[in-house]
């Protein structure tokens, strides 16, 4: 349920509006309370200043008008101009008070209507030794005389405090809107906050997978051209030339992702599964005995799930080569079903390489995070002491996992 907010503090420029506005009233008020005597002068007084604070503490107002109405009963006044004030005070009781002052501007609304139909009815024609209008007739015409000024009286106090409830319930939906549409746009820029950080995210995947991968083909292709330009010399240009087009290809995938950071909306192209065959290639040119085997028809796969399954293997692939014994071949299955691709690789490992399958580096938690925002899965185990395995699993329907 949503609860309206509490009452702000008056502003100066509402205080002196009321203020002006109050005075105003007087001076209207004043030509007619001249022609009584001194209570009407003083009434008027109370009452101005019942209209001065009304927006400013609308309790004492209410508490004024009170003691204004009690100044004029008292002393046998009749009705006055200066009487519509109390419109004024109950209005703002309802608009500007609290619950409780809401509802004693309402009760005040009724009493104050039950004690003018006694005072006009009954109290002032005794005093004034004048005769009622229901003097002569029956007392069934006195009651209907009675009812009429009591109904007249409190259908427009109670009009007064109404038109100030209504008032109250615009300008606090409008206060309840704006606060919405301002946790809106709060809500919209954590939003766009949170896509941005997750974009940066993916940039850097890119980058790490991009350069770790080039790195680890132009450091095999290089020790080779090293150990062979003595004996091999042909060997050796074979490696400079891979060497040379690995970098040119993550010179221009580096160039790729700088303009993703550049634009908000680059239109970049990503690799698919077509680009599967380049890729392995390339890693068995960099001295990687690679074994792969494809079981099944390819189910078709979106274009993010086609990205996620490229950098898997491609990172998988250069975790391989950059700590895996190359000397001895390295599995690569994908099994195709209607569920998706599980990707199952399995390689030796060295002696001296890190044994970590977790922490915050770009390899292993970014393939992890990679099927996993594909709606998959990815495990990466060690089995014995030199054998690494890596199974993930990429649904063609992202949330469809085992």
């Amino acid at each position: 349920m949503t609860t309206a907010p509490e009452r702000e503090p008056l502003s100066r420029g509402k205080l002196v509006t009321d203020l002006v506005l109050a005075g105003l009233f007087g001076l209207a008020c004043l030509p007619f309370a001249l022609l009584g005597n001194a209570a009407d002068i003083v009434a008027l007084i109370v009452f101005v200043g019942a209209l001065a604070v009304r927006r400013l503490e609308p309790a004492w107002s209410l508490g004024i008008a009170w003691v204004a109405a009690l100044v004029q009963m008292l002393t046998l006044r009749d009705l006055q101009l200066y009487d519509a004030a109390v419109l004024g005070v109950l209005y703002s009781t309802s608009a500007h008070g609290g619950r409780l002052l809401r509802w004693l501007g309402l009760a005040s609304a009724g009493v104050g209507a039950l004690v003018a139909t006694l005072y006009l009815a009954l109290v002032k024609p005794i005093f004034d030794g004048a005769s009622s209008p229901a003097d002569a007739a029956a007392p069934l015409s006195m009651a209907v005389w009675m009812l009429f000024l009591f109904v007249a009286s409190i259908a427009v106090l109670v009009l007064a405090w109404t038109a100030g409830l209504l008032v109250r319930a615009v300008r606090d939906s409008r206060d309840i809107r704006r606060r919405e549409e301002e946790a809106t746009r709060k809500r919209e820029l954590a939003e766009y906050r949170y896509a941005v950080e997750q974009e940066r995210n993916r940039i850097a995947r890119d980058m790490h997978d991009v350069v770790a991968h080039s790195l680890a083909v132009v450091i095999a292709q290089a020790d080779g051209a090293r150990f062979a330009a003595t004996t091999r010399p042909e060997a050796s240009v074979t490696a400079l030339g891979t060497i040379a087009e690995v970098a040119r290809g993550a010179l221009g995938d580096v160039r790729s992702l700088l303009a993703e950071l550049r634009h908000t909306e680059a239109a970049t192209p990503q690799p698919v599964l077509d680009d599967l065959d380049p890729l392995l290639d390339q890693l068995r040119a960099a001295g990687l005995d690679l074994r792969f085997d494809e079981v099944g028809d390819r189910t078709p796969l979106g274009t993010g799930h086609q990205i996620a399954v490229y950098r898997i293997v491609q990172e998988g692939l250069t975790n391989a080569l950059r700590h895996g014994d190359v000397s001895r071949p390295v599995e690569l299955r994908l099994t195709w079903s209607e569920r998706g691709v599980l990707i199952d690789l399995v390689n030796r490992v060295r002696a001296d390489a890190p044994r970590e399958t977790t922490g915050f580096r770009h390899g292993i938690p970014g393939m992890r995070e990679r099927a996993q925002l594909a709606g998959g899965a990815l495990q990466a185990e060690y089995e014995g002491e030199d054998r690494f395995r890596l199974v993930a699993e990429v649904p063609a329907t992202k949330g469809r996992t085992a």
